[in-house]
């Protein structure tokens, strides 16, 4: 089970890293430095991961099996991860087309990717929980994410390297995963079924789902929820673009990028046990409100960084790291809480169905909110040239990214604390429902 929790997991959080992380840089160091195209990838790539979550997590519900939908998700999750890369050979004199075809690819990926990992390996997680592995599922589903950026960007940047050689790291990072695809069709048999839940015909079952009315019944997972949208909103704002940031405003290279961000988070990561022995004695909500207020204030430091203070050349510079680790604590933090929060606060019967709620919340509103803010970010407040070749206006992010996240990041205080009374109640009340 551990195997695969963590072969599986780690798999997907590369392959999701490169996307984040990588996809973006590719844009600006490929297509151009365009964060239009970003926002394009990021709002398409969020409708396509809710949508396959939905409509995967309601059929693997159905036939009470997860094994197919992993097995099969990540061979052509990888599959479409290197025919990603095959966008930069098309001629930039049709940069639109360009932009539209690197925007498709990058949906159609994530389609598949959230087939495999969301409506599959998560949902599989959650079959599998009991009270005595909770703390433990939470802390590898939490650190898996961190670790999948520590070596996703060292490992990434090493491969792309000074020629930016990004279809070598497509190449690589896509055969890993169909790797593990392959891996999970023998590894996983018939005990991992669980029992079937069907719920009249199959679009039924699918649309009962955004019947709101069951769902806002269940006051501490919609105010837990709302609070993920709001704090992602702001994350999303400076995430989206932080390897650009530091590649294109600081002036590192991007195998010095993936290092500057890989030894922070790792530190960051040390959290996690702390953080899983607070989970087992529910101190959920407490966890994440700390865990708030320590990203805004590592969003505020890093704002604080000047690219002219800053020496490219030399790898460490105490005032970016200690920003980073800052920031990475705190999402860390929150991260490892809210999984195993809301996973134990899922109606039993609709695990599936409910792990689309989660990601309506985690990845379609923060998505599309944070790339809409990020973009009027950049563009409204970056550095901006137009580029000689194409004639095309160019925008660089800057530190204002920490601060408009940060700030927005701070307002998901208010839904995590009306959490409180109702965790409480739960809590004093085990067995019986969080009304």
């Amino acid at each position: 089970m551990w195997l695969l929790i963590w072969g599986l997991g780690l798999a997907g959080q590369l392959c999701w890293n490169m996307e984040n992380q990588w996809f973006n840089t590719f844009v600006y160091a490929k297509i151009g430095k365009d964060p239009s195209i970003i926002t394009g990838m990021l709002i398409c790539s969020a409708l396509a991961t809710t949508f396959s979550t939905f409509f995967f997590g309601t059929w693997s519900d159905r036939i009470g099996k997860r094994r197919h939908f992993i097995s099969l998700g990540y061979i052509l999750w990888g599959v479409f991860t290197i025919g990603f890369g095959l966008t930069q050979f098309i001629s930039k004199d049709m940069y639109t087309l360009v932009g539209i075809t690197v925007v498709l690819a990058d949906t159609v990926m994530s389609f598949f990717g959230s087939m495999g990992n969301d409506s599959g390996f998560n949902v599989w997680c959650n079959d599998i929980m009991t009270d005595k592995n909770k703390g433990g599922i939470g802390a590898a589903l939490a650190t898996q994410p961190v670790i999948g950026t520590m070596v996703g960007t060292v490992v990434g940047g090493m491969l792309v390297g000074s020629d930016d050689n990004y279809m070598r790291l497509f190449i690589v990072m896509g055969v890993f995963v169909i790797i593990f695809g392959i891996i999970s069709f023998f590894a996983l048999n018939k005990n991992d079924d669980v029992e079937p839940y069907k719920d009249g015909s199959f679009w039924h079952q699918f649309l009962s789902v955004f019947n709101f009315k069951e769902f806002f019944k269940l006051k501490e997972l919609v105010l837990l929820h709302l609070g993920l949208a709001v704090f992602f909103i702001g994350f999303n704002v400076y995430f989206a673009y932080l390897g650009n940031y530091l590649i294109y405003y600081l002036g590192y290279s991007p195998d010095m990028m993936g290092i500057i961000e890989a030894v922070p988070l790792t530190l960051a990561m040390l959290s996690a046990i702390p953080v899983a022995k607070l989970i087992n004695k529910n101190k959920e909500p407490y966890i994440v409100l700390v865990a708030v207020i320590v990203n805004a204030i590592g969003c505020l430091i890093t704002y604080l960084v000047k690219a002219e203070n800053v020496d490219p050349t030399k790898m460490f510079n105490p005032h970016v790291w200690i920003g980073i680790l800052v920031v990475g604590l705190g999402y860390i933090s929150i991260l490892q809480a809210s999984k195993v929060w809301a996973k134990r606060l899922f109606p039993a019967d609709k695990k599936g169905q409910f792990e689309g709620i989660w990601i309506l919340f985690f990845v379609l509103i923060p998505w599309i909110g944070g790339s809409l803010l990020g973009e009027a970010t950049v563009k409204t407040s970056g550095h901006t040239f137009i580029d000689a070749a194409s004639g095309q206006m160019q925008y660089i992010p800057n530190g204002n990214i920490f601060l408009v996240g940060g700030l927005f990041c701070l307002l998901s205080l208010i839904p995590f604390g009306l959490t409180l009374k109702h965790h409480k109640a739960r809590i004093e009340n085990k067995g019986e429902t969080n009304e």
